[in-house]
Formats: structure tokens, C-alpha cells, sequence
């Protein structure tokens, strides 16, 4: 073989594997080759499923602008209370799964298996998580006109008069509602639980003197702590609080592992294409960021909390099993 003919093979063989390297590009699966959705088109749709003047609201109300500035689209603030917060979580898991109806959820989403509540959606299966937002301890708050002026007059009171007492709530199987159920049990004080459709009125029964106590979030209780409206009486968990740094927590006055806090979080429809979610995801830790953001969250008694999608996805298994483990410990029972 003379030098042209070699010369011409390898010519011929390299224009070969050149076209064989292209084909292999344009047979590359469609999934690498296909643009991200475009999101939003239109209006995004912040269910609440609660009454307003809850956590979910105040948080809700406080990043929707925000959110609407980073994403271009308006989003609205849609108030669906009813069920304990399932109606509103029930409609956000049967939407459409394109990002544009989006749910404003707490940890009241993993009470509700330990508790073996029936609802219409499964919440491990039928959401999508987005991120955190903030967190929210609890306070142990009262009327001003009761005996009891400080956590340990008032444990004192309440076990020397089992089911005399009587506590406020969101609803029945709310995280407020829990704090209330295991600090009767773990301090014999049995106190009857009486349950609203929402904090505000929860809190505003309080402030009246139609409810003794209530465990509050931080959020909905603070402007009425301030104001000298509500007596605070004590953390409900084992650390004190730097909104209310005076304020002793359940664990000085020995009530050893006792813990109840509220965190809340964005979740979205499951099959919402992973661009979008991640999308949102870096809207929402952008807003949380903003220093106004904090300071006003900060004014409102949350704790702001940022995390990535598969973040929020541990938090949400490890406190389903936590739960679990609450209920099944105190053997609480719930009606429903």
C-alpha cells in the first residue's frame, strides 16, 4: 500500500468516527437534551391551610411579596382552613403539579400518621418538599387574672388540681395541642383540652379569660406578651428563647425531655419537575436571606431556618418517627 492510499484511508477513517461521535450526540436520551419548564407563567397560588392569623399565615403574608419579586408572577395568598389544616394540604396535593399552587405546611403534617388521622392525601408520597422557612418555640402563656404568676407556682397549681385547668388550641391534633396533651400526662395535671378553628381565636379566648392557658407559637402570642395582655409562664421545650431570654424553659423547672416546637416549610405538588422545585427552592432561601426578611420575622417571633429539598425531606421522615414515638409513649389519643 503506497502512501496516498494510506493516506486516503485514514481520511476516510476519520470522517467516519466523526459522524459516529456526532449521531451518538443527537441519540443522547431526551431528558439531557430537553430545556427547563418555564415557570412561572402565570399567577402561583400560596395555599394556607389554616384561619388567617396563624404561623402559617403570618409566614405566608411575609415572603409572598418577596417571592413574587424573585419569581416575576404574583403570588397569592390563599387562606383554606378546615380539618385540623388537611382541606387546604388535600387541594395543594391534588393540584396540578407545575409549581403554580404551592403549600404553606407545618410539622403538623407528621403529627398526623403518629396519630392515625385519615386523610385524603398520604403525605411521605403525594408532596414534593421545597425548604424550610422558620421555626417557633412554643410558649406557655395565661390570663393575667389567674392565681399563678411563674412556671413553678403554675406547676404546682395545676397538679394540685387535676382537671380544673383548661388550655386553648388551633385544633384538635395540632402541635399545640400535643405540647398541652404531654405536659398533662408527664405532669399528672390532666387538663381539659378545648379546641378552635385557628390560633387567633385560640389566643384571643385566652387574652378574654375564657381559657385559663394556652401553648402558643411565639409568633401569635409575643405582641400580646409585650403588650402586658398575656402573662408568659415558660418555654415549652428545654432551652430558653432570645425573644423572651428572661423566660424560663420546661427543662429548669424539671420537666426533663419535654420538647414541642413548630417548624414550616414549602411543599408542593409530587411530580413537579425538579427545575421548578429547585427554582423555588433558591427563591425561598434568597427571600430568607434578605436582612429586612430577617429582621421582620425576627419581630414576629420566628427563628428563620434555610435548607435544600432533600434537607427538608430528612427532617420530615426523622420527625414522623419521632412522633410516633411521642404518641405511642403517652399513649395520646385523638378525635378527629
Amino acid at each position: 500500500m503506497n502512501k496516498a492510499t494510506l493516506s486516503t484511508l485514514l481520511s476516510r477513517r476519520r470522517f467516519a468516527l466523526t459522524v459516529l461521535a456526532a449521531s451518538s450526540l443527537h441519540a443522547a436520551p431526551a431528558w439531557a437534551q430537553a430545556p427547563a419548564p418555564a415557570w412561572p407563567t402565570q399567577v402561583v397560588r400560596l395555599v394556607v391551610p389554616f384561619a388567617p392569623g396563624g404561623g402559617n399565615d403570618l409566614l405566608a403574608r411575609a415572603i409572598a411579596p418577596r417571592l413574587a419579586e424573585i419569581l416575576g408572577q404574583s403570588v397569592v395568598v390563599d387562606n383554606r382552613p378546615g380539618a385540623g389544616g388537611n382541606l387546604g394540604t388535600d387541594q395543594v396535593a391534588k393540584a396540578a403539579p407545575d409549581g403554580h399552587t404551592i403549600l404553606i405546611a407545618s410539622n403538623q403534617t407528621t403529627i398526623n400518621p403518629a396519630l392515625g388521622v385519615k386523610t385524603p392525601f398520604n403525605i411521605e408520597k403525594d408532596f414534593a418538599p421545597v425548604g424550610l422557612i422558620a421555626s417557633v418555640p412554643i410558649v406557655l402563656v395565661a390570663n393575667n387574672t389567674q392565681p399563678f404568676k411563674n412556671l413553678n407556682d403554675f406547676l404546682k397549681y395545676a397538679q394540685a388540681n387535676p382537671g380544673k385547668l383548661s388550655y386553648s388550641s388551633p385544633g384538635n391534633g395540632t402541635p399545640q395541642h400535643l405540647a398541652g396533651e404531654v405536659f398533662s400526662r408527664m405532669t399528672k395535671s390532666f387538663m381539659v383540652h378545648i379546641p378552635y378553628r385557628g390560633t387567633g381565636p385560640a389566643v384571643t379566648d385566652v387574652v378574654g379569660g375564657q381559657v385559663e392557658v394556652t401553648f402558643g407559637t411565639m409568633a401569635s402570642v409575643l405582641s400580646f406578651v409585650e403588650t402586658g395582655r398575656l402573662m408568659p409562664l415558660g418555654i415549652a421545650g428545654q432551652q430558653r428563647s432570645n425573644l423572651l431570654p428572661a423566660l424560663p424553659s420546661f427543662g429548669e423547672a424539671g420537666l426533663k425531655g419535654y420538647e414541642a416546637a413548630l417548624w414550616y416549610c414549602l411543599l408542593a405538588p409530587a411530580q413537579t419537575p425538579k427545575p421548578v422545585v429547585a427554582k423555588l427552592n433558591a427563591a425561598l432561601n434568597q427571600v430568607l436571606k434578605q436582612p429586612q426578611m430577617l429582621q421582620q420575622l425576627t419581630k414576629l417571633g420566628f427563628e428563620t431556618e434555610t435548607s435544600t429539598p432533600e434537607a427538608l425531606k430528612g427532617l420530615m421522615d426523622r420527625d414522623l418517627t419521632r412522633w410516633n414515638r411521642v404518641v405511642t409513649e403517652h399513649k395520646i389519643k385523638v378525635e378527629m
